[in-house]
């Protein structure tokens, strides 16, 4: 049964004045970041004697990086390569000497390529490559590849790697302030010269000063395992056993990846260039990436009531609605199932609205999960001051129509019996 009582918004969730970026959350952008504030809270708060954390929809590992802090060993999963890889490097301890060693080694190969001595490299030749990258770019990307493919320790290569993914983008004629891929006009582009080497020598340098009181501060023997399963789909009992699992913080997508966060095109540059083979399939995958033939009946009024009214204006997107939460059903009933008994769930979620009709998914979170034999124990509700997000959408997909995206989040607390 869902109470229609309603919180009032919890400003000490907000976390305005709060640094975001500290330990080795400062890696890498990326889309709709779970801000590590609300991950610590909520396992301060329901994990207090937790051995074991799930992140089933892990994106870069805030929650990962903030239990290994807690000496509480973490599970994270994730669809997109570039996710995983950021959240193996932001959790994955370094020995800093030979961290040091690579970057001078680094910085003396960038002298070498100053210097005009010979450097034998491959360019890569994906589709559309020099529709986003001018060939001095394409050039020094290649040089840096080189150096970075050619490095003998995994962890520090992947170091490398995450910081050469920044720097891919950040060095494109994409729009950076877009998730979505979008190229810079031509005016934007005549004025658009990167110093490609200057910029990953930054990242460098900032990333190993965030790994370096991350792994000062987590002084204990916790660690964290990223994999790729789709909890859609299954989770594998030889990796999570049923009823293992003490705790869930995860903040899911908030709909399907083609219309709401577009996590694979914002990341698809530099899959690309990090060899990934379905590096533009990456939304299409996700959850809701493949719409199902007929619509589900859920048997809750809130969310078959909304599909019902979209699908009077627009089939196609009441069928991509549908697709989103027939899949997020799915992967509740999987996550539910490896949740020990009186352990908690945390979901961090927002409401998007669709057609001018707002989605509780809030509400919806709680009804699936109470049907797996949950209690539900609070719903916070966060203002959104800080997570990266689109400011404005078009939720009627008419040209010049526009609205406010999602400005609060709803932090939903439940409990297995």
């Amino acid at each position: 049964m869902i109470s229609n009582f309603k919180l009032k918004p919890d400003t000490s969730w907000d976390f305005r004045q709060e640094d975001t970026k500290y330990y080795s959350h400062c890696f890498h952008n990326y889309p709709a970041m779970m801000i590590p504030q609300v991950a610590s809270r909520l396992i301060d708060l329901y994990g207090k004697n937790a051995k074991i954390l799930f992140d089933p929809y892990c994106g870069t590992g805030t929650s990962l990086v903030e239990a290994n802090i807690r000496n509480i060993n973490a599970i994270g999963t994730d669809i997109n390569p570039l996710a995983r890889l950021i959240s193996k490097v932001k959790t994955t301890p370094i020995f800093l000497e030979k961290l040091h060693l690579e970057i001078l080694n680094f910085r003396n190969c960038l002298s070498h390529y100053f210097m005009n001595i010979p450097i034998d490299f491959d360019t890569p030749d994906f589709n559309n490559i020099l529709y986003w990258f001018s060939e001095e770019v394409i050039t020094k990307l290649s040089v840096i590849k080189k150096f970075i493919y050619e490095i003998e320790n995994n962890n520090i290569k992947n170091f490398f790697r995450v910081c050469f993914s920044e720097t891919i983008r950040d060095c494109s004629w994409t729009r950076n302030g877009e998730f979505k891929l979008y190229r810079m006009t031509d005016k934007q582009i005549k004025n658009f010269s990167p110093d490609v080497f200057s910029v990953i020598l930054n990242k460098i340098s900032r990333n190993l000063k965030g790994l370096e009181i991350y792994q000062n501060a987590k002084k204990n023997m916790s660690s964290s395992e990223v994999y790729d399963f789709n909890s859609v789909k299954s989770i594998p009992d030889t990796i999570i056993p049923d009823n293992s699992i003490d705790l869930v913080v995860t903040s899911p997508p908030y709909g399907d990846s083609r219309t709401t966060v577009a996590y694979g095109q914002f990341s698809r540059l530099s899959n690309q260039w990090l060899d990934v083979s379905n590096a533009s399939e990456i939304d299409k995958i996700s959850m809701g990436g493949t719409n199902n033939k007929n619509l589900t009946k859920y048997n809750f009024k809130p969310l078959d009531n909304v599909i019902e009214d979209i699908l009077k204006i627009d089939s196609k997107r009441a069928f991509e609605v549908n697709a989103f939460y027939h899949d997020y059903l799915k992967s509740i009933n999987n996550i539910s199932k490896k949740i020990k008994p009186f352990g908690y769930v945390c979901y961090v979620v927002g409401n998007r609205t669709v057609k001018s009709f707002n989605l509780p998914t809030d509400k919806i979170t709680q009804f699936f999960f109470e049907n797996n034999n949950f209690s539900h124990i609070y719903t916070y509700i966060r203002n959104i001051p800080n997570k990266r997000m689109p400011s404005k959408n078009s939720p009627t997909n008419i040209t010049g129509e526009i609205g406010n995206t999602m400005l609060n989040e709803y932090i939903v607390v439940l409990q297995k019996k």
